[in-house]
């Protein structure tokens, strides 16, 4: 039970750890050439290359915050199932896991708000 228990807890990490590491890379090298296969990508992060620097480098930062706050809130609730039955400690992860897809995914909102402050419908950006 202690190798699942571990293996769940593993598993649980690579969301944040995955964050982590993108954040600290779109943070500081978007993918140079906007495409469809790896970055931010959205209709308005993809209208020209100051749209997808500027999407990178904003869902990087909040990638980067929300995976270190996401570390020790995937470690903690594990604690409590150790040496627990495998059914148990497996919702635990589970549960663990469908959670951390809330800020993974939900980081879309506040990245497009923030394009839409910066930039108008057509990727021009704003004069204030």
């Amino acid at each position: 039970m202690i190798g699942f228990w571990l293996f769940m807890l593993i598993t649980n990490l690579m969301i944040p750890v995955a964050m982590i590491c993108l954040g600290k890379l779109f943070m500081h090298k978007a993918p140079q050439n906007i495409n469809y296969t790896f970055g931010y990508r959205t209709t308005m992060s993809m209208k020209n290359q100051d749209t997808w620097q500027f999407a990178h480098r904003y869902c990087g930062k909040l990638w980067l915050r929300l995976g270190w706050i996401l570390v020790p809130l995937s470690i903690v609730p594990m604690l409590f199932v150790f040496g627990k039955n495998i059914e148990t400690i497996a919702n635990a992860g589970l549960a663990v896991s469908c959670l951390q897809l809330l800020p993974l995914v939900g980081s879309i909102i506040p990245t497009e708000i923030a394009l839409k402050k910066a930039f108008d419908k057509n990727g021009r950006r704003k004069t204030t």
